[in-house]
């Protein structure tokens, strides 16, 4: 905790010095409180402007919260959660995979003010009050529209109105995700710095009130709520923890354990702790109540802190049988007229298993540091408290550059971050297995934890790859020792087979019949590490809407991201590239079946096999098609780095062949085609160029020529983005020849968030920026301006702004639209 303000008077010389001091070291003490400009920001507890929601269409299953979503706290496979913009707790990805939506009132803030003059007032930070009479006693009237939440993830503020409090209070939340960090970043653990600042000439009395639910037990099942939660044995305590060996000086540490009755280390995975913790520092008071009834009226709680700001001091010897507990600190303390100060709290967890639907159990990433033993949630709170500001400015610091480059334009600059946040709350894991390797041929995962996150959770597919072709780049630009990983990962699989048979079900629901499929065939590079409700990272290629193994862009993609991280990653890492080297041979060596004409380019098969599985592709197309021809090229390249000329030489002379008929069979003296036998065939494809986007960002050169390159994009432009939704919605994914609206396949007619953002990032790369950022902001206008999809950013949405997929991997594609810039700069000068 610290403050400034008040105090007595200073000699003049002295009253300089500190001055001077307090110009460079107050700004930093109290940084976490200014908010960012380009943070992105809405009225606490107020709906968006146009709120949108799920397509009519869509199965019933299909996610659909709301728009009340805010930004979640939570390490990297640390299990994660969010407070909504409204004030609540209420969405849970904490079971590994599984997604869960309930508000649970207890979890909440509140706060207590009193003036000189006698007069207060307590109120919880919410605009929603709970249901079915939970917690009546709480005052529940903090009004929609007081304030404003703002988000540059992993940071996010509530900025209360003074008029509604008595005092300027901004809370700001975060948890310790650090570029180039692979051990804080992993915490189970947010941080809330609360700022009061007392605007009066009045000396004010503040209290902070943190109240938290003992939640374990809770995340046992694949439910979408809390009705199956289990509170049997729970029971809390409080803690006090002296952090210098005398209690003379006052530093402490004070909180509330969650914990139950049990001995020994935790063996199951919804077993372990919570806890709520503060600092107590001379000048604050630290009150407590270990233990309260959350479905009750709360009153144990509210009328001794309403009254004083203070809790009781009690701890009950009780433990629960079935019911609820919850349990609550509050902090204490004064503010002279226009004084400020700062309440750190923490809230961590220790949850150490993870157990998926097959019932392989994993141990959490986080454990490295902490141990396994579920035991240590007040160890880690403990280290957060004692970093808390250092790693606020450390997130500030890897963000300055960025947020502060006015070459682009601010809703960019707040997006680029906002769209990371799914990295941690994707259903992401980031652990080992408890018992040894399950498939011993995943040679990579021996001595590295993996990672993987979900596609979405409609779609809970962990590290789908043709969609992490857009969505890593976040993660090979701040965390490149997990994205190689990831690689390494899908570079053991390549060579798998898994002969068993399973139902093909696009393909059946078309013939409708039984039409099976072999889940994994050698050579074949996997869509995906595994699903959650089977037995991920072992087994691979759970989906099965359509034939991955025979799919055409899969191959391509893996090769495709093999080479940009090693070219990201400074063209250095030779033993990476070894590595993968067999792996891409195999990938490249199976597409070659598809040239049936031998003319040296693949052809497509006649049902989607590709990223769009929805949209039929037949003969060469251009997406595909180009994916391929960049393949070659990046195969050619990682030959030579690796010393072998001959397989250099083939795969060169192979990308001459394809590229002429490429260029051949697809170009139409406008744009590419979509294909070339195929309904779609005269189709302006949004993406047509995904392989030359690539072959841009990473060196690759020319697959098309430039004429043809600029000519397709300004197509693009002018027709998939600014004849659809009048030029405001980004670009989407088919367009007639003509201009006119496609309505053969629900894909074509969607706006695709992440691949707007590759199709943006390529035009960066051909001197088309005007057209690039016209093109990206029409998603930022769809999900953060109109919409109402925060953190919550969908794979498509149609032209009436109703989404599918929500949650969606593929928009971190949106810092591929950095890299293109980058490759403007001109290189600095060296000096001799």
């Amino acid at each position: 905790m610290a403050g400034f303000g008040g105090g007595r008077k200073l000699p003049l010389n002295r009253f300089i010095l500190v001055f001077l001091l307090c110009l460079v070291s107050c700004p930093i003490l109290f940084a976490g409180d200014q908010i960012p400009q380009a943070a992105w920001h809405i009225a606490i507890g107020e709906p968006p402007p146009n709120p949108g929601g799920k397509k009519p269409s869509l199965p019933a299953e299909d996610i659909d919260d709301g728009f009340w979503q805010g930004a979640p706290v939570g390490g990297f496979g640390a299990g994660t959660f969010s407070r909504s913009y409204r004030g609540n707790f209420e969405r849970w990805h904490v079971k590994a995979g599984v997604h869960k939506y309930e508000n649970v009132p207890a979890n909440q803030f509140a706060v207590f003010v009193q003036s000189e003059d006698g007069s207060a007032k307590a109120v919880a930070l919410s605009t929603s009050k709970p249901l079915n009479g939970a917690l009546s006693a709480w005052n529940w009237s903090y009004p929609a529209g007081a304030g404003e939440y703002a988000a540059l993830y992993p940071k996010s503020w509530f900025a209360y109105d003074p008029a509604q409090i008595g005092v300027k209070l901004t809370v700001e939340q975060f948890s310790p995700l650090l570029p180039n960090n692979y051990k804080e970043s992993s915490y189970p653990v947010a941080l809330y710095n609360w700022y009061a600042e007392n605007p009066s000439d009045k000396r004010v009395t503040v209290s902070l009130l943190f109240s938290w639910t003992n939640m374990v037990g809770w995340f046992r099942d694949r439910s979408s709520g809390f009705s199956t939660a289990l509170s049997n044995q729970d029971k809390n305590r409080y803690v006090s923890e002296d952090l210098n060996g005398s209690n003379a000086n006052g530093n402490a540490l004070r909180g509330v354990v969650f914990d139950r009755i049990h001995s020994g280390a935790v063996r199951d995975e919804w077993d372990g702790q919570f806890v709520i913790a503060t600092r107590d520092t001379p000048g604050f008071e630290v009150t407590y109540l270990t233990t309260f009834f959350p479905q009750g009226t709360g009153d144990e709680v509210w009328k001794p802190f309403s009254t004083d700001g203070r809790l009781p001091n009690a701890s009950p010897a009780l433990a629960s049988s079935g019911e609820q507990l919850a349990g609550a600190i509050a902090v204490r303390f004064t503010l002279d007229p226009h004084e400020k100060k700062m309440v750190p709290m923490a809230l961590s967890w220790d949850l150490p298993l993870i157990q998926f639907g097959g019932g392989r159990k994993w141990v959490r990433h986080y454990t490295k540091f902490f141990g396994a033993e579920g035991t240590n949630a007040w160890k880690i709170a403990r280290e957060a408290l004692k970093h808390d500001e250092e790693w606020s400015n450390a997130i500030d610091e890897w963000q300055k550059p960025y947020i502060e480059d006015e070459s682009t334009p601010l809703w960019f600059r707040g997006q680029l971050f906002n769209e990371m946040y799914i990295l941690a709350d994707g259903g992401t894991v980031w652990a080992h297995e408890l018992d040894g390797m399950g498939n011993p041929n995943h040679f990579s995962s021996k001595d590295v934890d993996t990672f993987g996150f979900l596609e979405c959770f409609d779609y809970p597919y962990y590290g789908t790859s043709d969609v992490r072709f857009y969505g890593s780049f976040p993660l090979i630009r701040f965390w490149p020792e997990i994205e190689k990983q990831v690689m390494r990962e899908y570079a053991d699989t390549v060579q798998e087979s898994n002969p068993q048979r399973y139902l093909w079900s696009w393909q059946a629901r078309h013939e409708h019949r039984l039409v099976t499929m072999e889940r994994k065939t050698a050579g074949a590079v996997p869509h995906d590490l595994g699903a959650p409700a089977e037995d991920p990272f072992v087994n691979v290629n759970q989906y099965n809407y359509q034939d991955v193994s025979n799919w055409r862009d899969l191959n391509s993609k893996f090769v495709l991201m093999v080479w940009r991280d090693y070219v990201y990653t400074g063209k250095k890492d030779l033993t990476f590239l070894h590595y993968a080297w067999n792996a891409v041979k195999a990938a490249m060596d199976h597409l070659r079946q598809y040239d049936t004409d031998g003319d040296g380019l693949i052809e497509n098969g006649g049902f989607p096999d590709q990223t769009y599985d929805d949209w039929i592709a037949t003969g060469e197309s251009a997406y595909s098609g180009g994916l391929y021809l960049a393949a070659l090229r990046a195969t050619t390249e990682i030959a030579l780095k690796v010393g072998d000329p001959n397989a250099a030489s083939e795969y060169n002379a192979l990308f001459r062949r394809a590229q002429v008929a490429y260029v051949t069979k697809l170009w139409n003296g406008k744009y590419f085609d979509y294909d070339t036998r195929g309904e779609y065939r005269s189709d302006i494809m949004a993406e047509q160029l995904a392989g030359q986007w690539y072959a841009n960002l990473t060196g690759l050169g020319d697959l098309a020529p430039k004429r043809m390159r600029l000519s397709a994009l300004k197509t693009v432009y002018d027709n998939n983005v600014m004849l659809f939704g009048n030029g405001e919605m980004g670009a989407v994914n088919g367009m007639g020849p003509k201009g006119e609206p496609l309505y053969q396949n629900p894909q074509v007619t969607e706006v695709w968030t992440g691949t707007t953002f590759g199709v943006a990032s390529h035009m960066l790369t051909e001197g088309m920026r005007d057209e690039a950022f016209k093109t990206a902001e029409g998603v930022y206008n769809v999900v953060w301006r109109d919409r109402g999809y925060f953190f919550r950013t969908p794979e498509a949405y149609d032209e009436d702004g109703m989404y599918r997929a929500s949650m969606y991997m593929r928009p971190g594609a949106i810092w591929s639209m950095e890299y293109a810039m980058e490759l403007a700069k001109p290189e600095p000068v060296k000096r001799r």
